[in-house]
């Protein structure tokens, strides 16, 4: 099943895709906003595909006719891994260790899917960074291992845009991780059942202006979704509809030569097997 949230005349609602261009919708007004899906997320999957049914069951919209909202509402922890990526870590000559970097960004730093991208005036190293986005399900601290992806409910795309000197000239990355509108999530929910156990063998592809600049598979990951979930829950609960963001594969613009940084003007397009296209342009900061 894939999920989108939406807005169109001022209502919200969900909506359920039918194919590429058609969805079927229930409003929040009727019940089915961001708490019902949050909801919807911790019961796992049998109370996932009764929601998905009621869903199913709603009036006939075309996608392009709404405007999508980020897949799943940002009310938890969004949780980044850096570094996961043995190629990545290479290019940038870091040494991985047990446990991957990890930071948070903050709500107001993502956009939706469609929506602009804004390179901020404080600096011109604004880079792209493509990455799978595990959305949790049932939450728990200390999950084993062998049991952690009972706790993934599904999966979407993450674009963790990142302006490099803030993040690179401080002793940790959440400056340069966080800066106003400067990353994006979507453009669907989908489920765990319709992907790959840890999305593992999926290719992950990042286009800028239609060139393509980052090219992996899902396999290369050095901590995969499995375990990621398990260690970060020995540290924190893990709650319905956290996100993690698992780290960029190679290719970003920092290491290239000339360097290759997102400008006003840009379109990026960051693409994963089986979960669809995330595409947002990018604008100067007023």
């Amino acid at each position: 099943m894939r999920i989108v949230r939406f807005t169109k005349n001022g209502r919200e609602g969900l909506g359920l895709l039918q194919g590429d261009d058609a969805i079927t919708v229930r409003w929040e007004d009727e019940g089915f906003g961001a708490a019902a899906f949050l909801k919807a997320l911790g019961a796992g999957p049998s109370g996932l595909a009764a929601f998905a049914a009621e869903l199913g069951q709603g009036a006939a919209l075309q996608l392009a006719d709404v405007s999508l909202a980020t897949p799943v509402p940002l009310t938890g922890k969004i949780l980044c891994l850096g570094a996961n990526f043995g190629e990545h870590a290479s290019e940038a000559n870091f040494a991985h260790s047990k446990y991957a970097p990890v930071f948070i960004r903050v709500r107001d730093s993502l956009v939706a899917p469609g929506e602009s991208l804004i390179k901020p005036k404080l600096s011109d190293d604004f880079d792209f960074e493509g990455e799978l986005a595990v959305v949790v399900g049932p939450g728990g601290r200390h999950i084993p291992v062998e049991r952690a992806l009972d706790h993934v409910a599904g999966y979407s795309i993450f674009h963790d845009g990142s302006v490099r000197d803030y993040q690179l000239d401080a002793p940790q990355w959440t400056l340069g991780k966080n800066f106003h509108r400067s990353g994006s999530l979507g453009p669907a929910f989908v489920s765990a059942q319709d992907v790959p156990p840890g999305g593992k063998g999926l290719r992950l592809q990042t286009r800028l202006n239609g060139a393509v600049v980052q090219d992996a598979s899902l396999s290369e990951m050095l901590i995969d979704v499995a375990s990621a979930v398990s260690i970060l829950s020995g540290v924190m609960l893990l709650e319905p509809g956290d996100v993690i963001a698992m780290g960029t594969p190679a290719g970003v613009g920092l290491f290239r030569e000339p360097p290759l940084f997102m400008k006003a003007g840009d379109i990026c397009e960051i693409e994963i097997e089986g979960l669809g296209t995330l595409r947002n342009d990018v604008v100067d900061e007023a």
